[in-house]
């Protein structure tokens, strides 16, 4: 019987690449709407940027936490169908935003129902598909996919502010919603879950291998991936720079740069302008890093990325503070960083804990990377609130950055004695 992969010269891979990268380009627009309507919540119900930031908070955090689950889910019940879910999710949540008016029902919807349903539709997925799909330009793909946050921020952020101050931040939720319901049968017709269900073998080789079932406790599983990689000093290097990689970018420019912006008189729509030309240029150091990682040593990647990273956060309350040229210089400069750290992160983990239980590994990797988020999310606002400005938290996620290029290179060491631990 012929194959799709027989029949089509494109590998289906790359079909089943680009429709993950729209699923994580939708993922990413979804998480970017707080920043944009942060300051309508504060002018319609009187919230403050620390209740606001609260529910952005929790659902980081549970974004995060999602990561070493959906990794088990999606071996179980498949790719496919565990999409389908999280986006019916999602719409049903944002269906019923538009109706909310206490602070609970935001942290209810936004940080609860939000954080799962992206959650399972987070670098996860990207690493599950480059893992399942290519032996051959891993990395690259992982680029690729990963830059789809960029991109999502590219496509989203100024089109929300655009809605939302011309039309209101409730027609930005429905003009959401109507993007994902678009998505779902595109999912539900066209992802494949494996090389095996289209007859192919895994890019880079020549063996057409069936899956191996996943065995064992959904809940145990990744429980017991953590247990196993907790022994290494990698993991928790690499779940520390991490940590410190999510305080100094979602948690922290993802969720306070536009309000930032608001106290230096930026109108929101220039301000999520920067946000989304910061994605353009991620875009660009995302995919280029995915292919640095497949010919250079990912350690000293990571410490260029976290270095340079902490200077620009350094330069940012004095770039707000000189007006809206210099902030172009950074959003340049710290977009082509963004999130270039991922490609780097994930080739150590594939390599020190194998291509079968990465997905779990990272995704406990990316749960550190979340608590950063999550504990910057909310404390930048509380800060703001106390201290009146951003200054503190951009400066002090600079340094923390300083130190996490510092633990970037102590890896070496730490997988020369994985197998001592």
């Amino acid at each position: 019987m012929e194959t799709v992969s027989k029949r089509s010269k494109l590998y289906y891979g790359w079909f089943v690449v680009g429709i993950t990268f729209l699923i994580l380009l939708v993922s990413a627009g979804i998480n970017s709407i707080p920043s944009v309507l942060m300051l309508s919540f504060e002018q319609e119900f009187g919230w403050d940027r620390a209740a606001v930031s609260g529910a952005a908070s929790i659902k980081i955090f549970l974004y995060g936490l999602m990561g070493p689950f959906s990794a088990a889910l999606m071996a179980r019940y498949g790719i496919r169908k565990m999409v389908v879910v999280s986006l019916l999710l999602l719409a049903a949540s944002l269906s019923l935003t538009p109706f909310m008016t206490a602070v609970w029902q935001f942290d209810l919807l936004w940080g609860v129902a939000v954080g799962l349903g992206t959650g399972m539709l987070a670098n996860v997925l990207g690493v599950t598909v480059a893992n399942r799909w290519f032996v051959k330009h891993r990395g690259l793909v992982v680029g690729i996919l990963t830059a789809s946050a960029a991109t999502g921020q590219l496509l989203f952020l100024p089109l929300l502010a655009r809605i939302t101050v011309d039309l209101g931040w409730r027609f930005a939720v429905y003009a959401t919603i109507a993007v994902i319901m678009f998505l779902i049968p595109l999912v539900a017709i066209l992802m494949r879950n494996h090389p095996y269900d289209v007859g192919a073998a895994p890019l880079g080789t020549d063996e057409v291998v069936k899956p191996t079932p996943f065995r064992g406790n959904l809940f145990l599983e990744p429980l017991r991936a953590l247990g196993s990689a907790s022994r290494s000093a990698t993991f928790w290097l690499l779940a520390g720079t991490f940590f410190f990689c999510g305080f100094s970018t979602n948690g922290l420019i993802g969720t306070h740069l536009i309000p930032a912006c608001g106290d230096y008189s930026i109108p929101i729509v220039a301000a999520a302008g920067l946000l989304a030309l910061m994605g353009m240029f991620d875009l660009v150091g995302t995919t280029l890093s995915g292919w640095l990682s497949d010919r250079f040593d990912s350690r000293w990647l990571l410490f260029w990325y976290y270095g340079l990273r902490g200077l620009s956060l350094i330069f940012l309350p004095t770039a707000l503070g000189l007006g809206y040229t210099q902030m172009l210089i950074f959003a340049v400069f710290y977009g082509l960083d963004w999130i270039a750290t991922v490609p780097p992160t994930v080739r150590i983990a594939s390599d020190t804990f194998g291509k079968e239980r990465a997905g779990m590994v990272f995704g406990w990797v990316v749960v550190a990377h979340q608590i950063g988020a999550s504990t910057a999310a909310y404390g930048a606002g509380v800060m703001r609130d106390l201290l009146g400005s951003y200054t503190v938290p951009f400066v002090l996620a600079g340094f923390v950055c300083l130190f996490a290029s510092l633990m970037a290179v102590k890896i070496q060491r730490a997988r020369n004695a994985v197998h001592a631990l």
